[in-house]
This record gives C-alpha cells, sequence and structure tokens, in this order.
C-alpha cells in the first residue's frame, strides 16, 4: 500500500479532540504526513506535493485560488459530517474525490433521538422534576394520563441518515413509526404519510431534515397548532426548521413539550423563557459527536483514507448532485 502525502486541515483544538495518539499513529502508517502538523488556514502553506486533506470542523474554505497552489490534490477526507462549510464548486469541478464521516456522526445523534423519544413518551424529565421539588410519591397515572411508550405514534421528519437510522433503533419497541420526507422513493418498513398528516397523528415529532431554503419555518404556527396536546417535538437538526417564537408561544401555554439541541441563538440568551419552561428540555447542540464519540469519526475517516492508498474507492463518498438535499 502506498503512502499518499496527507496534510491535516482543520482547527487546531479539533485536532486535539478528534486524533489522540491512537489515530495519529494510524494516520502516520497510512499516508505520508506529519500528524502533530495541523492547518487552519491555508495561506502560506506549501500545498505543492499534499495528495489528500484529512480535514474536520475548521477546516478553510478549500477554493479555486487554494486549488491553483495544489497542482496534487486528488481527495479530501472529511472526519466529520457536512462538507459544504469548505468543499467549494472549484473542488468539485476540479473531479477531486471526496469522502464524509457524516455517518459515524449520525450514530450519537440517533442515539440522543432515542433516548429523547423513549424519555418524552415516559415523561421522565417530567416526573423526575416534579419528584426532585416536591419529595413524594404520587400518583403518576393520574398525573400524566396513558404515559408510557406502548402503542405510541412516532414521526420522523426527513428520512435523512440520521432520519433512517432513528427509525432502524426504533424497530424493536412497540411504536408506530411515520415518516413524512418528500423526496423518499423507497419502502423503509414504515408508513410514509405528508407532514401536515404526521404532526396531528404523532406523540412525538422528531426533526431530521436539513436546513434549506425550502425547509426554513418548516414546523411553522399552523403545523405547531396541529400537533396534539401533550404531543413533544424534538429538534436534533437546526433550528431554522422550527418558528421558535411560535413554539415559545405554544411552549408557554403549556400545550406541548420540547426537547431542543439546536436553538436560535445557538446559546440563548440568559433571559430566554426556554431556559425555565417546565416542558422544555434545552441541550446546548451535543447530540452530535463529542468526546470519546469523535473517535468513531476519526477512524472512518482513516478507515477511508486507508482505502485511497490502496486504489479503491471511497465507501463513503460525496457526490455533489446529493448536496441540495443534505445539510
Amino acid at each position: 500500500m502506498r503512502r499518499p502525502k496527507t496534510l491535516v486541515a482543520m482547527g487546531r483544538p479539533v485536532a486535539t479532540r478528534l486524533l489522540n495518539a491512537q489515530a495519529r499513529s494510524r494516520l502516520a502508517m497510512i499516508a505520508d504526513v506529519d500528524p502533530h502538523l495541523v492547518v487552519d488556514d491555508f495561506t502560506g502553506v506549501d500545498l505543492s506535493a499534499v495528495e489528500v486533506l484529512y480535514t474536520s470542523w475548521g477546516c478553510p474554505p478549500v477554493t479555486a485560488e487554494v486549488l491553483a497552489s495544489a497542482p496534487r490534490l486528488r481527495a479530501i477526507v472529511h472526519a466529520a459530517g457536512s462538507v459544504k462549510h469548505h468543499v467549494t464548486d472549484a473542488v468539485w469541478q476540479r473531479g477531486i474525490a471526496v469522502s464524509t464521516a457524516a455517518d459515524a456522526n449520525a450514530e450519537p445523534v440517533a442515539e440522543f433521538t432515542l433516548a429523547s423519544i423513549l424519555y418524552a413518551n415516559k415523561r421522565v424529565i417530567d416526573i423526575a422534576r416534579a419528584y426532585r421539588s416536591e419529595r413524594e410519591n404520587q400518583n403518576w397515572d393520574a398525573r400524566f394520563p396513558g404515559f408510557g411508550n406502548y402503542r405510541r405514534t412516532v414521526g420522523i421528519v426527513g428520512a435523512s441518515r440520521i432520519g433512517r437510522r432513528v427509525i432502524e433503533l426504533l424497530r424493536p419497541f412497540d411504536l408506530e413509526v411515520l415518516v413524512s420526507d418528500p423526496y423518499l422513493r423507497e419502502d423503509l418498513g414504515v408508513t410514509r404519510v405528508d407532514l401536515d398528516e404526521l404532526v396531528t397523528r404523532c406523540d412525538v415529532v422528531s426533526l431530521h431534515a436539513p436546513d434549506l431554503p425550502e425547509t426554513h419555518h418548516l414546523m411553522d404556527a399552523a403545523r405547531l397548532a396541529g400537533m396534539r396536546d401533550g404531543a413533544t417535538l424534538i429538534n436534533t437538526a437546526r433550528a431554522a426548521l422550527v418558528d421558535q417564537d411560535a413554539l415559545t408561544a405554544e411552549l408557554a401555554a403549556g400545550r406541548l413539550y420540547a426537547i431542543l439541541d439546536h436553538t436560535e441563538p445557538e446559546i440563548l440568551s440568559a433571559g430566554s423563557p426556554l431556559y425555565d419552561l417546565p416542558n422544555v428540555l434545552v441541550t446546548p447542540h451535543i447530540a452530535g459527536s463529542l468526546g470519546g464519540e469523535l473517535a468513531r469519526m476519526a477512524d472512518l475517516a482513516l478507515d477511508e483514507l486507508a482505502r485511497y492508498a490502496r486504489g479503491l474507492p471511497f465507501e463513503h463518498g460525496v457526490e455533489p448532485t446529493s448536496l441540495s438535499r443534505s445539510a
């Protein structure tokens, strides 16, 4: 196996967290690379011999100007999800192969979503909060009539990588699962409905669509109003999918519940009512890969780099035509 000349291009703090000693050692075995050299700005960097960029969050854009100084560049291996932030049109025009670790990053988001769905239907967060405050047992059936996961209905909005993985993780449970995605053509083994029907039928609505102009405020005031009383909205995607003002009004009225891993702004102002409403759980964008989960992305990207070094096509290659409908 040959060792292609490779450059690590990402934010330096990202590299510290992503590339542990084992990953750096493996990277050095696969490629001709200085695993401790991390570039977060291509200005003044000698790219003349670089064949592969090993990238992650914080990689600067690979523009036409950058490519002009990198005549031997043939591949970009991204140890994270979306490549839209750094892979420009010039990359595609040059025919450079691109791979992504989006499948690896989808796993913790799907796991977070699964836990959120099961907790939401079981009213775990609400009961735990009440128990901590009141410190006495109660008739929880009377307080939360019908709570639990048996034969509840869950709606998946967006048959993305994450949406599909959530559907797979839900299969062992006694739940009815609906999916809504205008681009879905194959049978995922669950009931496909349009979004307006989905929101009216589900006890939990979980968002997994990309942030695109056509998905802006996909959950608008009308669709939020159409959700069942006591239903839960889960957003592990992007805040732009939800009319946050309309959602806040529904939550303040006590009609809906929400689990929000992404808000607008991403760090809410200190006075935001979403922090204090008892029917809301807000987390600071932690559903994706963090901590030990970063190693999964690094490993997948290293697997792809090894495939490239052996002359094999990427297993997780990105097609430019798919970017108009992906995150």
